[in-house]
């Protein structure tokens, strides 16, 4: 047996109420033990996986987790997990032992944070042949649920979407959608094996057609566009993919996160065109990617971005600063635009040092490049009396106030 250094770390209620940090920590540390013995022991490593599996409810159930961190790392660990068990080279036995304990698992699952276990299990089976007997040992008690909601009772079977997930690696398609047409009110993570179906059968439009007809108001729009990109994808359809939802699959939590899961999935467009489509899609608030254009080292675009709408003074003067020496023209701007956003009031917790920074900046730049008069020009501008933050930003320079053109 394989000494896992996370066993003794993931005993039952091993985390307290507040112990979100750490427990998230802890799970890094495992799945970065497990992805290291994967490397050189597939079988092993899929054995550590099953039994981190196995601990990881019952080790963080009096946690607080209302926040959301544990359930995303949870969530993450599942999805980073489900391959290394499915692709293990083991044989029938062994994987049926697995199966027996992973199920085991998901009925103690309280709180639910393997809960997504089930959406993998066909391919945690292995083979058509072990996921129809799943589908069989789960489908009288899935009928039976289905019989009871037909009649208005309240029923759950947490084997509902294993169930369907086992019906679908077994090939069982027409089985799968009879059993949703006895649901009166599918949720989403149970008619989406519906559209799966639709499109295993090549019918793609139908597919997208039967998520957007089945969602109700619980379903949000990412989620479903997340499904049509992805349908559409597999189907070699890429430019309907990107026009049409690829914006609204791939939201991140930052302008530049939603760039780069862009950029990764659709490689064949030139990053200056991808983030034409990202600007375009924020309409009236273009200064949203002048991070992203920065971080590119599209300085021209960068620079157009930061006069074009506000923009945060502390990101274009952090900009400024970064970029003074070896790109002395846009850092000028960039200060300068910092100075103009700041005098029209946009900008949070400014203090008199942010604009002291900025005015240093662009007055460095503006030497560098020899554009002192320009620079100077600008700030007179910025500092006129009819901006709403002039008289501040006066006083913060030592620059006496001039009164405003009657």
């Amino acid at each position: 047996m394989h000494p896992w250094a996370f066993r003794a770390r993931f005993r039952r209620t091993a985390f307290g109420w507040k112990g979100t940090k750490l427990a998230i920590e802890r799970i890094h540390e495992a799945l970065t033990e497990i992805r290291a013995v994967a490397r050189q022991d597939p079988a092993t490593a899929a054995e550590g996986a099953v039994l981190f599996l196995e601990k990881l409810s019952p080790a963080l159930n009096q946690i607080d987790s209302s926040s959301g961190a544990l359930g995303n790392a949870t969530y993450s660990a599942v999805q980073e997990l489900m391959p290394i068990i499915s692709s293990a080279p083991v044989d029938a036995e062994v994987r049926k032992k697995w199966l027996d304990r992973l199920f085991g698992a998901i009925q103690d699952d309280d709180p639910p944070y393997i809960e997504h276990l089930g959406d993998h299990w066909g391919d945690l089976c292995a083979t058509p042949e072990l996921a129809s007997d799943w589908a069989d040992q789960l489908l009288p008690t899935q009928r039976s649920v289905l019989h009871e909601r037909k009649r208005g009772t309240y029923a759950f079977f947490s084997g509902t979407t294993l169930c369907y997930s086992a019906l679908f690696k077994a090939g069982r398609h027409d089985e799968l959608l009879e059993l949703l047409a006895m649901d009166p009110h599918p949720i989403w993570q149970y008619f989406v094996w519906g559209a799966r179906v639709l499109s295993a059968r090549g019918q793609v439009d139908e597919a997208i057609a039967y998520v957007r007809e089945h969602a109700g108001s619980t379903t949000s729009l990412e989620t479903i566009a997340r499904f049509a990109e992805e349908t559409l994808l597999k189907a070699n359809r890429r430019a309907e993919a990107f026009d049409q939802f690829a914006l609204l699959a791939n939201q991140a939590n930052s302008n530049l996160s939603t760039f780069r899961a862009l950029a990764k999935k659709y490689p064949e467009l030139p990053p200056d065109k991808l983030l034409g489509h990202l600007i375009a899609s924020t309409p009236g608030e273009p200064g949203k990617w002048f991070a992203t254009a920065k971080t590119l080292k599209l300085f021209d675009r960068a620079t157009q971005l930061a006069w074009a709408s506000p923009c945060d003074p502390k990101t274009l003067t952090r900009a400024a600063r970064d970029h003074l020496t070896k790109q002395p023209g846009f850092a000028m701007q960039a200060a300068l635009a910092a100075l103009h956003w700041m005098s029209m009031g946009h900008g949070y917790e400014l203090t008199g040092m942010d604009v002291h920074e900025a005015h240093r900046l662009a007055i460095e730049a503006a030497k560098t490049t020899e554009q002192i008069e320009l620079a100077q020009t600008a700030i007179e501008q910025v500092l006129a009396a009819d901006r709403p933050m002039s008289a501040w930003m006066r006083r913060s320079l030592g620059i006496p106030t001039v009164a405003a053109k009657p």
